[in-house]
C-alpha cells in the first residue's frame, strides 16, 4: 500500500495546491469556474475523444462488466435512500444523498489518475462507467428531484434530462469516439496530436480545479457527511468487489478497474446539480470535502488490494 500511496500523493498534491490556491483567495470562485470548465469542455473532452476512438467497441460494450457495476451501485444507491427516508428526508433529499453514496468522481479523477496508475487499458471499462453514471444516475437525480416537486413524471420533466445528456461534452466526445472507432474513420497524425497535447492538460487543471472548488465547500452536517463518505469510499467498492469476483463472470483486469474506479471519493458534479435546484447543497458539499480528503487513503489501500 505504501508504494501505491506514493504514487498517488502526486494525484493529491495537484488537489491541495488548487485548495491552497483557493483558500488563501489566489484563486477566486470564478477563476475555479472557469477552469473547470476548461477541462469539462475542452482538455477531458479531447482526452476522452482520443481514448474513445483508439478503443474497439468490444473494448468498452462489455455487458457483463456494466451489468456488475449497474448491479452493485443500484444497491447502494436503494440502500442510501431507505436511510434517508427513514430519517425523514424528502425524496430530492434522499436521491441526492444515493448519488453521494453512489457515485464518484470518475470523469475528473478517476480517468487522469486511473489511466497513469493502472494503464491506459482501464479507460475504456472507466468510460462505461462513466456512462453509467451520466446516463442512469444522474438522470435518475434530476428525474426525481424534478418529479418529486412537480407532482410526477411528464414530458416537462423528462425534457431537460435529455438535453441535458445531449449537451453534456464528456457524453458528447465519448459517443463521437467510439462511432469513429466503430466506423474506422481515420484521425489525422496532426489532429492526434492536437488532442494529446489538449488532453495532457486535464489531469493537472482537473485535480487543481477539485482543489480549489474544495476551499469553498463547508463541513456543515457532519454526521451525514461521514455516512455519504463511508458509503461512498466503503459500501461502494466493497459492493462492486463482491459482484465483480463473486456474482459475474469478470475479466480479472476489467474486475481490478472496475472496483478502484468505485473507490472515487464522491462526485463535484451533484453539489452543482444540489445547488441549481436547491436540494441540501451544503449536505453535498461537506460529502465531497469528507471523501475527498480520506480517500487519500481508502483510494491507495483499494488499488493496492486489487491490482492484478
Amino acid at each position: 500500500m505504501i508504494e501505491i500511496l506514493l504514487q498517488t500523493m502526486p494525484f493529491f498534491g495537484l488537489i491541495a495546491l488548487g485548495w491552497g490556491a483557493g483558500v488563501t483567495g489566489f484563486f477566486s470562485e470564478e477563476a475555479t469556474g472557469y477552469i473547470t470548465k476548461f477541462v469539462f469542455y475542452f482538455a477531458l473532452s479531447a482526452m476522452i475523444f482520443r481514448f474513445a476512438a483508439n478503443l474497439s467497441f468490444g473494448d468498452v460494450f462489455n455487458l457483463t462488466s456494466i451489468a456488475a457495476y449497474l448491479g452493485a451501485t443500484l444497491v447502494v444507491y436503494l440502500l442510501v435512500t431507505v436511510v434517508a427516508l427513514m430519517r425523514g428526508c424528502s425524496v430530492s433529499e434522499a436521491a441526492v444523498e444515493a448519488q453521494c453514496g453512489s457515485i464518484g468522481n470518475i470523469g475528473f479523477l478517476g480517468i487522469p489518475m486511473l489511466a497513469l496508475l493502472m494503464g491506459e487499458a482501464a479507460v475504456g471499462t472507466i468510460m462505461i462507467m462513466l456512462a453509467v453514471d451520466l446516463i442512469v444516475f444522474g438522470s435518475l437525480l434530476v428525474v426525481l428531484i424534478t418529479g418529486s416537486g412537480r407532482g410526477g413524471l411528464t414530458p416537462s420533466v423528462l425534457k431537460p434530462v435529455v438535453m441535458g445528456l445531449l449537451k453534456n461534452p464528456m457524453v458528447v466526445s465519448m459517443a463521437l469516439g467510439l462511432f469513429c472507432s466503430g466506423w474506422a474513420v481515420p484521425i489525422p497524425d496532426t489532429v492526434n496530436q492536437f488532442l494529446a497535447i489538449l488532453g495532457a492538460a486535464a489531469t493537472p487543471c482537473a485535480l487543481f480545479a477539485i482543489g480549489a472548488s474544495l476551499a469553498s465547500k463547508s463541513a456543515e452536517r457532519v454526521s451525514v457527511a461521514g455516512w455519504l463518505s463511508f458509503a461512498k469510499l466503503v459500501l461502494h467498492p466493497a459492493m462492486v468487489a463482491v459482484a465483480v469476483y463473486f456474482v459475474f463472470d469478470v475479466d480479472p483486469y476489467v474486475a481490478s478497474v472496475l472496483v478502484a474506479a468505485s473507490a472515487l471519493p464522491v462526485a463535484g458534479n451533484i453539489y452543482i446539480v444540489a445547488r441549481h435546484y436547491q436540494v441540501a447543497p451544503s449536505r453535498v458539499s461537506a460529502a465531497i470535502l469528507f471523501s475527498t480528503l480520506c480517500s487519500i487513503l481508502t483510494v491507495s489501500w483499494v488499488i493496492a488490494r486489487v491490482q492484478v
